[in-house]
């Protein structure tokens, strides 16, 4: 079982609808964008012909799932007409959830994991601490998506260490500690400028010496020069390093699934800075382009961990690939 497999537990049939409602609500803008578009696609047709899959292609590529995946998904979906020979309208919305899922799983590859090492490995370690280092631009919800984990995991039973390593700006560094006070988990800071680095390696070694499961290191959010970014990044993973020789186990980049296609160049960006190896989609409730989520798991080859559908801690949710996709076309 890997580290973050802890949040997975065997839930009744009421827990479950709940969970797709909680869901269903967080993703309503997309879910009502994309069943509008997907129904003016298939509007007087019986079977799915070029026409529908041509409709289909625009409903996809407005909803933000971007060009390259939707052409993927129609792709896959005309092979599947083309072998069954007759496949009506109606069964539709069936083929899109599975060709969409068949696209996501072949993302899926290296989940809780930098190195090849999986999360129960490193928390099967003895005392070294799973290490989860945290990068996003400023805005997007970077510090309190770490928040939110923070009470997960503790929630869990983990002792959890935050690290304020964003010194750029005093507001993250004094946003980080609100969350450590609220959560109940402590927090290694220095003075705004210091070098992030320094802060990584004192939360590194004060959580190893106290033993604990989880640590949360925050970053600075720049993107105005690549190199120097590249170099931060690349610095503070040195010196987590040499406490935590496979630090960090996690490098989670946080994107504002609001933005649109702008977060797909968020990806980009940070994704040829450092060794992306999870993604976190935040603030979905508040926008019509969930199909983002779909797009930028499938062209960057990295797995969705967590999805924000919401303001509440518990909002904070595992990505589930097959209920994320049944919400969104509203099955």
């Amino acid at each position: 079982m890997g580290f973050f497999d802890l949040f997975k537990k065997n839930k009744t049939q009421e827990e479950q609808q709940q969970e797709v409602q909680v869901l269903n609500e967080g993703l309503q803008k997309t879910k009502s964008s994309v069943l509008d578009k997907l129904s003016h696609a298939i509007v007087g047709k019986s079977t799915i012909d070029d026409d529908v899959l041509d409709n289909l292609e625009e409903a996809l590529i407005t909803s933000d799932v971007g060009v390259e995946t939707t052409l993927r998904i129609i792709e896959r979906i005309q092979q599947r007409v083309a072998k069954d020979k007759y496949v009506t309208t109606a069964e539709l919305n069936q083929l899109l959830v599975e060709e969409t899922c068949a696209l996501l799983s072949s993302s899926e590859g290296t989940i809780g994991s930098s190195e090849g090492t999986n999360g129960s490995e490193a928390m099967g370690s003895g005392s070294t601490p799973y290490v989860i280092m945290v990068v996003g631009v400023n805005g997007v919800g970077k510090t309190t998506t770490i928040g939110k984990l923070a009470k997960q995991y503790k929630d869990a039973g983990k002792k959890v260490y935050l690290g304020a390593a964003d010194t750029f700006r005093a507001a993250a560094v004094e946003q980080l500690c609100i969350w450590g006070e609220r959560v109940g988990v402590p927090v290694i800071k220095q003075q705004q400028g210091s070098d992030p680095a320094a802060v990584a390696f004192d939360t590194i070694q004060s959580a190893v010496k106290n033993n604990a499961d989880v640590v949360l290191i925050d970053t600075a959010g720049r993107l105005h020069n690549k190199i120097n970014l590249m170099n931060e990044l690349t610095k503070i993973k040195s010196v987590m390093q040499k406490v935590v020789p496979d630090a960090p186990h996690d490098v989670m980049l946080v994107l504002d699934g609001s933005t649109g296609q702008n977060a797909f160049e968020q990806a980009k960006q940070f994704t040829q800075a450092t060794q992306v190896t999870s993604l976190a989609i935040t603030k979905l409730d508040g926008t019509a382009k969930g199909g983002v989520v779909i797009g930028i798991s499938d062209q960057f080859r990295i797995p969705v961990r967590y999805i924000g559908v919401g303001e509440k801690v518990e909002d904070l949710r595992l990505f589930d690939k097959e209920a994320f996709v049944k919400s969104v076309l509203g099955i």
